[in-house]
């Protein structure tokens, strides 16, 4: 579908969306908020409606629950260069997002796909609470346009149970604004700058009496900061909402996402320091890129009950890749699913009960070739697949407050997912690797306590159980017999984590310890990251993740020039000990991929009037494994950063966004392999990190 035909839409819609309105909101950077907590399944209130609450209910319904949690309000990136999810997400603690080229990079949440080089496994992702994954629990990020975005809740680990996840990383979801909850009917705005960085985006929304619309379009042209790198992106949000009866609406979501990316590839670890805009020389000779359309139509309906709320989400997904690498993947899939599931409160015997119940039927199938890739065209084809993947949960929370001040959580799911391949083409060692038919089953239970002693203060503490089926990634593996279906085991993980949120005066934090212990991890190494092809993953038999994840905001000065301006310091902090377990072939070594420590910090001045100053620094004191072997480790680097800007009162806004201003060099992402020292010359494996680059724009709100 190409995207004139959208803009067409958008553009008539713009023509019928008349009603101008005057907002102008000053810039923040994120920092934890928490207020009192309330329960899912109140009626709308505040900006909001039934199926779509208000920014502050989303966040009181964050915050609610028993574990690790983070919001982000989109007011917080908004006056920024924000193309990648790492714009969106890098101020929250334990979070870890690495930009690789482009739109592409690694996002993961207590090492969940701590090895894999490519895309997303272990994390699930969610759009206005419908899955966004594919059936087989393979993600992508090209959909999340973070210009269509009104807030991000982050559920870690086991506290994703709330939507029905249970993997490694827990669940991230993005929240698209409706006509209730924009930050003006009429956005426009143009922003670029460095690499050859030109974006356009335009937002409308109305309501007109039980009927509310809005339409979000975004174009982003790019040379990028290496050779190979130009990317173009075209997407399209809508949704339309209908109050059917008192108690009873309808919102439809509509997205149409195209991707064209050339891809640089890795480079070496000498190049990728001390030449970073170069490109891998087979990346240029085999054209390589990544051409994705995807298109989304998802309906949530809500039903206020006498007690609590009932929902009902349905959703189709249809994605097409041409993707030319070591070969030319050419993929086309559909996923689709449906979701009921109620909350309310009510009393037992005289005690408070919140309560959450899910149901989750969700499948797939995704025809999968392959050809010899001719200077980035189809050659002969050497395979022919059939990916097919069915998923049914239920899965329940109940948080009873037994004391008016703490609650006792517990939770449940149960799962079976299948994963059928078919392969009709090339040559496997046997006709059995020519199909493979797995089923996964299992229970996972969770259990923890909420203290909070003051509406805005918090002490959790918690247990989850969480596993990880493999996607068609992991169990259909390229060797030099062509595909072959390896039936890989479920990673399975007990998680404790405990923890503190709140704020007092003019002090706020969220701190988490955690601990997991993991089985059959899925682990990844690169067969020959110089050459693109996809890493192999293996079952490690025991593994240990824990960390800190910590952000601490103090406002240090108030009223400085008495014009009410304030100045505001903020410390991110994720620490990651990931190893193996008296492993038969890396023994206790660190699990390669992430490093040790990335700090962030931000200072943050501002003015009533609109102004504002933020000087950032990102620090990782010491640079991540190369290799599981833990013979090889990237340096660590510093990037200075500042935004500054000006929000007019008549809804005018400017700014500028510089980062990377000392243009260190830097390793940003990895490709691992199992033994560095091995390789001779050592390991293609690196993707350098940006040099300098200054971003402006300004932005119409009316």
């Amino acid at each position: 579908m190409p995207f004139s035909r959208s803009g067409g839409a958008c553009a008539l819609a713009c023509c019928l969306l008349t009603s101008p309105a005057a907002l102008a909101v000053p810039a923040t950077e994120t920092s934890t908020t928490l207020a009192e907590l309330s329960v899912e399944g109140g009626g709308p209130a505040g900006g909001g409606s039934l199926t779509v609450p208000s920014v502050a209910e989303q966040r009181r319904a964050v915050n609610s629950t028993v574990g690790s949690v983070a919001f982000v309000d989109a007011d917080a990136f908004k006056n920024s260069y924000a193309n990648t999810l790492r714009d969106v997400l890098k101020d929250t603690p334990g979070v870890f997002v690495q930009e690789r080229y482009g739109q592409e990079l690694r996002l993961s949440i207590r090492g969940s796909g701590i090895a894999r080089g490519f895309h997303l496994r272990g994390i699930e992702l969610l759009q206005d609470g419908i899955p966004l994954n594919f059936a087989d629990g393979s993600g992508d990020f090209y959909q999340v346009d973070p210009l269509s975005l009104r807030s991000a809740e982050v559920y870690k680990g086991g506290n994703a149970l709330t939507f029905g996840a249970t993997t490694l990383g827990g669940a991230v979801n993005f929240v698209t604004p409706t006509a209730y909850t924009a930050f003006a009917p009429n956005i426009f705005r143009v922003d670029g700058g460095s690499f050859g960085t030109i974006r356009e985006n335009v937002q409308m929304s109305r309501i007109e009496g039980p009927v509310d619309a809005l339409i979000n379009a975004t174009i982003t042209n790019s040379d990028g900061y290496r050779s190979h790198e130009t990317q173009r992106t075209q997407n399209f949000n809508a949704n339309v909402g209908y109050k059917i009866a008192p108690g009873i609406e309808t919102r439809f979501y509509a997205g149409i996402y195209l991707t064209d990316q050339k891809l640089p590839g890795t480079l070496s670890l000498s190049d990728a320091l001390n030449n970073p805009r170069l490109a891998n020389p087979s990346a240029i000779t085999g054209n390589q890129s990544r051409k994705v359309q995807t298109e989304r139509l998802a309906n949530r309906t809500a039903f206020e009950l006498d007690v609590g709320r009932l929902d009902v989400d349905s959703w189709v997904i249809h994605k097409n890749l041409y993707h030319p690498i070591f070969q030319v993947i050419d993929q086309d899939g559909l996923t689709y699913g449906i979701s009921p599931h109620w909350s309310g409160t009510f009393d037992v015997a005289g005690f408070r009960n919140d309560t959450i119940l899910g149901l989750r039927a969700f499948a797939g199938v995704n025809q999968a070739n392959q050809f010899v890739n001719i200077a980035g065209r189809s050659g002969a084809q050497t395979v022919n697949a059939l990916q097919s993947a069915s998923n049914y949960e239920a899965y329940g929370e109940n948080r009873f407050w037994f004391l008016p001040d703490v609650a006792l959580m517990t939770g449940l799911k149960a799962f079976s997912s299948n994963r059928t391949f078919s392969n009709k083409g090339g040559l496997p060692a046997s006709p059995a690797a020519r199909f493979g038919n797995v089923t996964y089953e299992g229970v996972n239970p969770k259990v923890g306590l909420l203290w909070q002693p003051l509406p805005d203060i918090q002490v959790f503490g918690d247990v989850t159980r969480s596993r990880d089926v493999p996607d068609f990634s992991d169990l259909a593996q390229m060797n030099t017999l062509g595909v072959t279906f390896v039936p890989l085991q479920a990673q399975r993980a007990w998680t404790y984590e405990a923890g503190t949120r709140g704020r007092i005066d003019r002090l706020t934090w969220d701190v988490t310890l955690y601990r997991a212990d993991i089985r059959d991890e899925l682990i990844n190494f690169a067969i020959n990251p110089g050459l693109n092809i996809p890493a192999a993953t293996f079952n490690a038999p025991r593994t240990v993740h824990q960390g800190v994840e910590a952000a601490v905001s103090v406002e240090v000065l108030r009223d400085l020039t008495g014009l009410g301006d304030t100045l505001n310091v903020a410390q991110v902090w994720t620490h990651n000990d990931f190893r193996f377990v008296n492993d038969p072939t890396f023994g206790n070594n660190r699990i390669a991929g992430i490093p040790q420590d990335v700090l962030r910090t931000i200072v943050t001045y501002t003015q009533p009037g609109g102004f504002y100053l933020a000087p950032s620094i990102d620090w990782v004191p010491q640079g991540a494994f190369a290799d599981h072997a833990n013979s090889l480790k990237v340096p660590g680097y510093a990037l200075f950063n500042v935004r500054t800007g000006i929000d007019f009162a008549n809804g005018i806004s400017l700014f500028l966004d510089a980062r990377n201003l000392a243009d260190a060099r830097y390793v940003s992402d990895i490709s691992v392999v199992t033994n560095a020292a091995t390789v001779a010359g050592g390991p293609v494996a690196f993707y350098p990190g940006n040099g300098r680059s200054v971003f402006g724009g300004v932005r119409a709100s009316f």
